[in-house]
């Protein structure tokens, strides 16, 4: 049985789990205890998947908080059953995988972070960002539907129900339990994330600015085993943008209603002063718009 040992193999019908019971194979499953950063993957070219808990939290900044703003009002959230979620962004590799088997056009202009250009650039995309990147760095130059497309694929392939996070997952599986600024305390460096150096927050020091992404496990994990949730890229989620956290449903599920032609984006990137990078940090970005500073991460319910 599996009861205290975690992971295991054991075949369905002889096994019982305290954790979540995850087929990973014809009459096989795996028990995954949640929250405790053991990855799994659905297939070769699946992301790594971690299980985080239920639990509740109180959504939104609190007024200890340097530079904390209206958009950020506290919420309190219950989510009621565990869920599987990205133990790091999409990488540029897992991407190609989806763009090779389903010739989803990507076509469009992408906006060029390392340079004062404001506007999208042709000879940008998510091949060729304006910086170096190997297939171990996150995805960029993707937008809303772009990613909505990703997870649609993925799904299909496994059987399984992959989906985006919504605005109050990515927030939660952020903290980790932390009620702070930032998942390891209230101020940051860039020994702990990527993001500009030059500026500091809450006392913290000055660091490098590194001015492109770096691989997706850089850094350390936070407690649930998910990498870089602060910095690096922008994460894109299923919700649609409203001013306030007020009117949130309070149970991790997204909000449809408001403006859908904005969707919300969290975590921050690598060109962002460090304030951006908090937990509560809200943001919102139009559904067709690619950008340098913008991937995703995915997330999978649990039967």
């Amino acid at each position: 049985m599996c009861l205290a040992e975690f992971p295991c193999v054991q075949p369905v019908e002889a096994q019982r789990c305290d954790g979540a019971l995850l087929k990973v194979g014809p009459g096989e499953a795996r028990c995954v205890k949640p929250g405790a950063g053991e990855a799994f993957k659905d297939c070769p070219n699946c992301p790594e998947m971690v299980v985080v808990p239920a639990g509740s939290f109180t959504m939104g900044a609190s007024a200890s908080e340097e530079v904390a703003t209206e958009r950020e009002d506290q919420v309190l959230v219950s989510l009621a059953s565990p869920f599987a979620v990205g133990r790091f962004a999409v990488t540029k590799g897992e991407f190609a995988a989806f763009v090779a088997a389903t010739a989803h056009n990507t076509d469009g202009p992408c906006y060029d972070l390392s340079t004062l250009e404001t506007k999208g650039r042709t000879d940008r995309d998510w091949r060729s960002a304006g910086f170096l990147q190997n297939d171990r760095h996150p995805v960029v130059c993707v937008n809303w539907n772009d990613a909505k497309a990703y997870v649609g694929w993925l799904a299909a392939s496994t059987g399984k129900s992959y989906r985006l996070l919504t605005e109050t997952e990515r927030e939660y599986v952020t903290r980790a339990g932390s009620t702070t600024a930032f998942w390891w305390g209230a101020t940051i460096s860039t020994d702990q994330a990527n993001y500009n150096g030059n500026v500091t927050y809450a006392g913290g020091p000055k660091g490098v600015r590194r001015k492109m992404t770096v691989p997706v496990d850089s850094f350390a994990p936070n407690h649930w085993g998910l990498y870089n949730v602060h910095g690096n890229v922008w994460d894109w989620t299923e919700d649609c943008w409203n001013a306030t956290n007020a009117g949130n449903p309070g149970d991790g599920t997204p909000r449809l209603t408001g403006d859908c032609s904005l969707r919300v984006l969290r975590g921050a990137s690598w060109n962002n002063y460090p304030q951006t990078l908090r937990s509560a940090r809200r943001e919102k970005e139009p559904v067709n718009v690619r950008a340098s500073r913008t991937g995703f991460r995915v997330a999978r319910t649990l039967p």
